[in-house]
């Protein structure tokens, strides 16, 4: 990147960081506004500004940006928040994720033929993770029903790391039919324990190590925050030198950081956030220059019957199905499945997928991917403010365990991501 495309990136910033406030009164949020300044950087009037990132730099950025939100997402829930509503959170994470892989898989088989079985896993997968920020204005918006907010929250900040696996192990499948010399499911399953191990280890020692050191004032407040970035980047470097899975070691190492480091380890959490939230814009900017043209040119019924098909039933019906007999109200459920946005995660699983398997292979599932975020983008941001506000007061779920509002946590990151971002 050259100086002159590193002063316009960052004046962008800092004009968003000015006037988001009064564009989120429009409904224009982050996602929506750098999308649409990355496609006219790169396809519409701005195109003689010359900014086009590098294959390089969009991996940079996207693989950065999934270890930052693996981690940080991880690391602000505690088990014993869970306790509120653990069953209907295990119930989104055990029964409806792992059934929304299963379904978005076989529609992508249906709808795509020729498509090999662990493409459209790549496919169903990549696209199963939630994305809370896109519907800021939903999260942060005290008529809907703090429990409520809760799920979608817990679920949101964990079922990416969940779906991590299964994205993985399909690329692997899917790389090892199309090149001899790749590694198989086989070896990335061992990958993956690997990153689990390496996570749980660095994540745990680092949480009880900060811990100790704020307990007895070793640590100045004003590094604090830095030193748990480096945490989650030295979990992350540590499995890729070990062989192991760095983005499940960011994960597991986020866990292992808030069960060891407690609620004052907690607090340390927002500086990797906000770091996060900065580099997550760069990836929206990225993939509004790189990704939506060509995914709009390349679009086919079968795509958009997808993508519609994705944000709709794909995962509407497994939430209905998870949260059946919970006692939340037909208008709950259908809301909770509704604010499913599909986000970061799954953009940096279509970097990953081009990168593991190469333009002419990964050219089907990226496209159906660029484009289903891309839809969601667009609707759950224009709809999370309106919806809020005509069904929020209606949403009465049955009342359960008190407990702490977990809404306040991952809303806190929401609203930084909302002004500073």
């Amino acid at each position: 990147m050259s100086a002159s495309d590193l002063a316009i990136v960052a004046a962008l910033l800092f004009g968003w960081g000015a006037l988001s406030a009064r564009l989120e009164r429009f409904d224009v949020t982050a996602p929506i506004m750098f999308v649409l300044v990355g496609v006219l950087l790169t396809h519409g009037p701005l195109t003689s500004l010359s900014i086009t990132p590098s294959h390089q730099t969009v991996k940079a950025l996207a693989e950065a940006t999934l270890v930052l939100v693996l981690f940080s997402d991880a690391s602000r829930v505690g088990l014993r928040d869970l306790r509120a509503d653990a069953g209907l959170c295990l119930r989104l994470l055990g029964i409806g994720l792992p059934l929304t892989i299963g379904l978005g898989t076989l529609l992508a088989l249906a709808l795509f033929p020729g498509l090999t079985g662990w493409l459209a896993l790549v496919i169903g997968a990549a696209l199963a993770p939630t994305d809370a920020a896109l519907g800021a204005g939903m999260m942060v918006n005290p008529v809907v029903p703090a429990r409520i907010r809760r799920l979608i929250n817990v679920e949101s900040g964990l079922n990416d790391g969940i779906a991590t696996p299964f994205v993985l192990v399909a690329l692997a499948g899917a790389a090892t039919a199309a090149h001899e010399h790749s590694i198989g499911p086989a070896e990335a399953a061992a990958e993956l324990v690997l990153g689990v191990l390496v996570g749980g280890a660095v994540g745990g020692a680092g949480g009880y190590l900060m811990r100790l050191a704020r307990r007895r004032d070793w640590a100045a407040e004003g590094f604090a925050g830095p030193a748990v970035l480096g945490l989650a980047a030295c979990a992350y470097a540590s499995a890729l030198a070990l062989h192991g899975n760095g983005f499940i070691a960011a994960f597991v190492g986020g866990l292992a950081y808030r069960a060891a480091g407690g609620r004052g380890g907690e607090r340390l959490v927002p500086f990797v956030e906000e770091t996060g939230g900065l580099v997550s814009l760069l990836v929206w900017l990225s993939f509004g220059a790189v990704a939506v043209v060509p995914a709009l040119q390349s679009l086919s019924w079968a795509t958009a019957g997808y993508a519609l098909l994705s944000l709709t039933v794909v995962r509407m019906v497994p939430v209905a199905l998870a949260l059946a007999g919970g006692r939340l109200g037909r208008l709950a459920v259908a809301f909770i499945g509704w604010f499913g946005p599909r986000g970061l995660a799954s953009v940096v699983f279509a970097v990953l997928a081009l990168e593991e398997l190469g333009p002419a292979t990964a050219a089907r599932p990226v496209a159906v991917i660029a484009f289903t975020v891309l839809l969601s983008v667009l609707l759950h941001g224009v709809t999370a403010e309106p919806l809020a506000r005509r069904y929020g007061p209606r949403l009465v779920p049955a009342s359960g365990p008190a407990g702490p509002d977990l809404a306040q946590l991952p809303e806190r990151r929401l609203v930084r991501h909302r002004r500073a971002s």
